[in-house]
């Protein structure tokens, strides 16, 4: 007996109590779908089997047929000879009448021959929509497999997904982030007030050169019309 035919003798609510405690229901039914197979090798033996014996059946009575048709026309022979002088009639009418008595078993012999053929044409019928039957639930399951095997691979990548989001802690993370904002703000004030600290122990002389290193905005200019004015004067000078 297949595993779907052990799951599904028990009733249906107990068949789906066992699957619900099964570790891994593809197994089961790649299981059952190997089961089903063996039935259906073996069915498919039986019904050659079967057909060898209906084809023998009818050979059996067309053999028979055939004798007693043979029989008959070796009575009707043997008559003929009387008819001829050629036989005496007591032998002759001996001989004919064994004859027609194996003629008379010969056609019970096809009768029974052919009603034997006919009983197991009946079975080969049964035999054969079993036969399909079984290719069409092989099938069938053969394909339902498919999307079990599909819809396990979705779930299982489903389930891993939402179990590693179900383990993170928003709240955490954003703890951590506000505490990153923080320190940044810290060393950022931090290296500020260093840079303070870094001017405020400059000497006083370093802060006068500081100025009078600065350019003014107007000195290029100055410069410039101070040269151009001492051009001038030399100029009227020399006249």
């Amino acid at each position: 007996m297949s595993v779907f035919s052990r799951i599904f003798k028990i009733g249906q609510a107990e068949a789906h109590s066992i699957v619900d405690k099964l570790e891994d229901p593809i197994k089961l039914t790649e299981q059952g779908i190997r089961d089903l197979k063996k039935d259906l090798d073996e069915s498919l033996k039986a019904l050659a089997e079967v057909k060898a014996m209906s084809i023998r059946s009818k050979k059996e009575a067309a053999d028979a047929r055939n004798r007693s048709a043979s029989y008959e026309s070796k009575a009707m022979a043997l008559l003929t000879k009387v008819e001829k002088g050629e036989l005496d009639g007591s032998q002759a009418d001996r001989l004919a009448t064994e004859a027609l008595s194996k003629k008379q078993e010969s056609e019970n012999q096809a009768k029974s021959a052919e009603q034997n053929a006919a009983n197991i044409d009946k079975n080969l019928v049964q035999l054969e929509q079993n036969v399909k039957k079984l290719r069409s639930n092989i099938g069938h399951y053969e394909n339902e497999l498919k999307t079990l095997k599909a819809r396990a691979k979705v779930s299982q990548a489903t389930t891993k997904l939402n179990k590693q989001m179900a383990q993170i802690d928003s709240g955490g993370t954003i703890a951590i982030l506000e505490k990153m904002k923080e320190k940044v703000d810290e060393n950022e004030a931090l290296a500020e007030a260093y840079g303070d600290v870094a001017d405020s122990n400059r000497s006083i002389d370093e802060e006068i050169d500081d100025v009078l290193k600065a350019e003014s905005p107007t000195q290029g200019s100055d410069a410039l019309a101070a040269l151009k004015a001492k051009m001038k004067t030399k100029s009227e000078g020399g006249e």
